[in-house]
């Protein structure tokens, strides 16, 4: 396993980590997700651990809360083992404070999760979204608070944008609050909006990107190919809805790429675009999740190797689009000297073990 910094912390973080959106399987997206339970999570957190994966990630919305609940009970007796990574913020209740990010919705929210967690602290707690609601000033004294308690030790943000985190990482600078040293954002081969703002912000600020839905809600497993029907038990079937589109002759054109490298690696689809993202700048660590033992072996095979530089660039031309106004600088080239380039690459600082 490699292990890297989270952002600018100390803290080191296994480059794959487990998504536990799988766990518990309550509601429309999540049980479409998974349903795993206790028994078999325990399970998925020992193969994990042999594979030396420290870094679990839940939140108080999945599965309305058993996600957390199941996790907490699979790493009893090795708590000292893992890191914990869960959210918070969304919708969680009926009640009018039952969301946000004010004091009175955290401190109960952050309580609640310890207790669902089984655990006397979290180690990394993210804002499950922006909320514009609640002036930063409260929402960030009152994590402070909850470190000083000993409840929380490291913060992040989940599904801003560049203004609003670097609103956050400013107020947290003017008021000697913690700062957000991950944010956890939808990132691959068929997602790369992260790479506009967000990725060089979190070069600039030091932010680790925790990459959620890598293989792009199930798109880049390497069973959605041209001219064919979703195949049976895809879980796009329910979750498409919910997902961010997708131009199919784009998502295509990547497969066919995948493909070609796959070939050339001997690895599967999915490793190889799960190893893409390896190898992109501020990325800390790739949440992969499974539904059962097989797949989660496939996936942890993404690790210990590299694509070479003609292998990324092919999945880079691939998968490029034109960023929009104003991360594109010029409307033609004439302007320019030569074409705007792509994001370079730089490899991650890594520490293999």
């Amino acid at each position: 396993m490699e292990y890297r910094h989270l952002g600018a912390s100390g803290l080191k973080v296994s480059a794959l980590g487990f998504g536990a959106g799988t766990f518990g399987g309550k509601g429309p997206l999540f049980s479409a997700w998974g349903n795993t339970g206790v028994e078999q999570a325990r399970r998925i957190v020992d193969i994990s651990l042999e594979a030396g994966v420290n870094f679990f990630d839940t939140a108080d919305v999945y599965s309305d809360g058993a996600s957390e609940s199941i996790l907490g009970a699979a790493i009893r007796g090795r708590r000292d083992r893992v890191i914990v990574s869960t959210k918070t913020s969304l919708r969680f209740g009926d009640g009018p404070n039952d969301v946000g990010a004010s004091r009175h919705h955290l401190v109960a929210a952050v309580d609640n999760a310890l207790r669902r967690l089984d655990t006397d602290y979290i180690d990394l707690l993210q804002l499950h979204h922006f909320d514009a609601m609640t002036p930063m000033e409260e929402t960030l004294s009152t994590l402070d608070g909850l470190v000083r308690a000993g409840k929380l030790r490291y913060l992040g943000a989940s599904n801003f944008s560049g203004w609003q985190l670097m609103k956050s990482l400013a107020v947290a600078d003017r008021r000697g609050y913690p700062r957000f040293v991950a944010n956890q954002a939808y990132y691959s081969l068929v997602g790369r909006d992260y790479e506009w703002e967000l990725m060089p912000l979190g070069l600039d600020q030091g932010i680790g990107a925790v990459v959620w839905s890598p293989l792009g809600w199930g798109r880049l497993t390497g069973r959605i190919r041209r001219g064919q029907p979703l195949p049976e038990g895809s879980r796009l079937h329910d979750t498409a809805g919910f997902a961010p589109p997708v131009d199919e002759q784009r998502l295509y054109r990547i497969v066919d790429a995948l493909d070609i490298v796959a070939e050339e690696t001997g690895k599967s689809v999915p490793q190889v675009a799960l190893n893409w993202l390896l190898q992109r700048p501020t990325v800390s660590t790739v949440l992969v999740g499974a539904r059962n033992e097989e797949q989660l072996k496939q996936n942890l095979g993404a690790i210990g190797w590299h694509l070479e530089a003609a292998q990324v660039a092919r999945l880079d031309a691939a998968s490029a689009v034109t960023p929009p106004y104003p991360y594109y600088p010029y409307w033609n080239g004439q302007f320019a000297e030569r074409s705007p380039a792509p994001v370079a690459v730089h490899p991650v600082p890594q520490e293999s073990a």
